[in-house]
């Protein structure tokens, strides 16, 4: 019998999934407490250690499209078993890091593993009976934001209180146990594009494009946005993707197919997914200055590292909540009006925000809205991807989509770093973002989720179907073995 193989432990397999992707984002935000220290603790320059972070986006962006399409080739399982590795292995590497080029090197291989997610979610396609879906779609989507939120706090504890390499060790832990979770409950179902081929010149073209791109976007407020070497980044971006374009449209088995990336329902749902993603960032950039800050700037509340955290934390939780909600709303309205409703919540947190950003509990309640909005908005934009693409390619088009989300996060990192560092004040001999600064970044972000909220809104309904006539107008992929 062709199609999904719904699984008798599918809530064993979802709550896997979940803390997978919990882990995957605890990696990314590891590094967040020591970025003040890392010179010191690396014996080298601050535009060096930067790339500690750097390089976790870059690889990320790379190997997520690509593991997905990998997965929807040789098996979901087997490729989350191969992203398990390099999360262990970077881990271990970051660990033993005494100078920069080790921890680099460690926090790439970090990276590799960041496609565990659009794996998961694919996977659930294959694997969750229809009623519990979008639920489980929700709350495996949200596990990224869910990670972040709860990581930060953790790991500023870890920092303060313990050795610093005892963060790398404790996630080199992490990721091995996901590992044996992964082996022990995951189900092995077949390749959705079992005998098709890889297609390595549209990985090697889209990671020319992607890196070139990333890396302008993030390190171009270090280098000068009219700096050659920006520009000319930016200009071999729009050339290395516009020649992997046309070769994806020509080849037989493409890495992504952008026939179906073009449908409506899925372009605009990635469209949103950049929003939401540069939304979503801002707060998770602006509030810990303004924890952080010292009180005699007038607006910092002079917290604690760990303190910041702490006040953060209660968002990340609010977002386990409200996933499961967030699956019921998407059963009963549908993922087009989740989404809208995710990217309006986010917006009324950041219009909260100018009225609360003064006291430490203003930003918590903040926080929550904000990211109570980020979990609705997750969990819809994979239910609608998959709602539009066909099995063979529903692994490849949720790692194009986690792509999208990164992309977002990527430019509002520039943006609010822009207008933070354009809009200052001086204090003590030291040039501070000024509050002015502060309320402008908030209401940028109050502005892209509105400006989601209209995509969101755009977006057509998938008839039922749909994706599965796409998927007919491929070769029939050969049946799944009978248990």
């Amino acid at each position: 019998m062709d199609g999904p193989q719904p699984t008798g432990r599918s809530g064993a397999v979802v709550a896997t999934l979940a803390l997978a992707g919990t882990v995957a984002a605890i990696m990314q935000t590891l590094v967040t407490p020591l970025i003040a220290e890392m010179p010191q603790l690396l014996h080298t320059s601050a535009s060096n250690a930067a790339w500690v972070i750097t390089v976790t986006l870059l690889v990320a962006g790379v190997c997520v499209p690509v593991s997905g399409r990998l997965g929807d080739l040789f098996g979901k399982r087997r490729m989350l078993l191969v992203c398990a590795v390099p999360l262990v292995a970077g881990s271990v590497v970051c660990a033993l890091s005494s100078t920069v080029v080790p921890m680099i090197v460690g926090r790439g291989l970090q990276g590799m593993g960041m496609g565990m997610v659009p794996l998961g979610i694919a996977l659930l396609r294959d694997v969750v009976p229809a009623e519990k879906l979008s639920g489980s779609i929700a709350l495996v989507s949200a596990s990224m934001g869910i990670g972040g939120a709860v990581g930060l706090p953790l790991a500023a504890a870890v920092a303060q209180y313990a050795n610093w390499r005892a963060l790398f060790w404790g996630a080199a832990g992490l990721a091995l146990l996901i590992g044996v979770l992964i082996f022990f409950v995951i189900p092995d179902v077949p390749a959705g594009a079992r005998g098709q081929r890889f297609d390595a010149p549209g990985a090697l073209g889209l990671a020319v494009g992607l890196v070139s791109l990333l890396l302008a976007i993030s390190k171009g407020a270090d280098w000068g946005w009219g700096s050659g070497t920006t520009l000319g980044l930016l200009t071999l971006a729009a050339v290395a993707l516009l020649a992997w374009g046309y070769w994806e449209l020509r080849t037989r088995d493409p890495l992504i197919d952008l026939r179906t990336t073009a449908r409506p329902p899925v372009l605009l749902a990635n469209a949103a997914s950049i929003l939401v993603g540069v939304g979503m960032y801002a707060f998770m950039l602006i509030a810990p200055q303004l924890l952080q800050f010292p009180e005699a700037t007038g607006y910092g509340l002079g917290q604690s590292m760990l303190a910041a955290g702490l006040w953060m934390a209660p968002g990340g939780v609010m977002m386990m909540i409200v996933s499961p909600l967030g699956g019921k709303l998407i059963n009963a309205r549908g993922a087009k009006f989740a989404l809208a409703c995710g990217a309006l919540v986010i917006s009324l947190g950041y219009g909260l925000a100018q009225f609360l950003m003064g006291s430490a509990w203003g930003l918590m309640v903040v926080g929550i809205v904000v990211n109570s909005g980020v979990g609705l908005a997750y969990g819809a934009m994979p239910a609608l991807i998959m709602s539009a693409v066909p099995l063979s390619e529903t692994a490849a088009a949720n790692g194009f989509n986690t792509l999208m989300r990164s992309l977002g996060t990527t430019i509002g990192s520039a943006v609010i770093g822009v207008v933070l560092a354009q809009m200052t004040v001086s204090l003590g001999g030291y040039s501070l973002a000024s509050e002015g600064g502060f309320r402008t970044g908030l209401a940028i972000g109050c502005g892209v989720a509105l400006l989601s909220a209209a995509v969101a809104s755009l977006i057509p309904a998938v008839r039922a179907g749909t994706a599965d006539e796409a998927g007919a107008e491929a070769p029939a992929d050969p049946a799944p073995a009978r248990a």
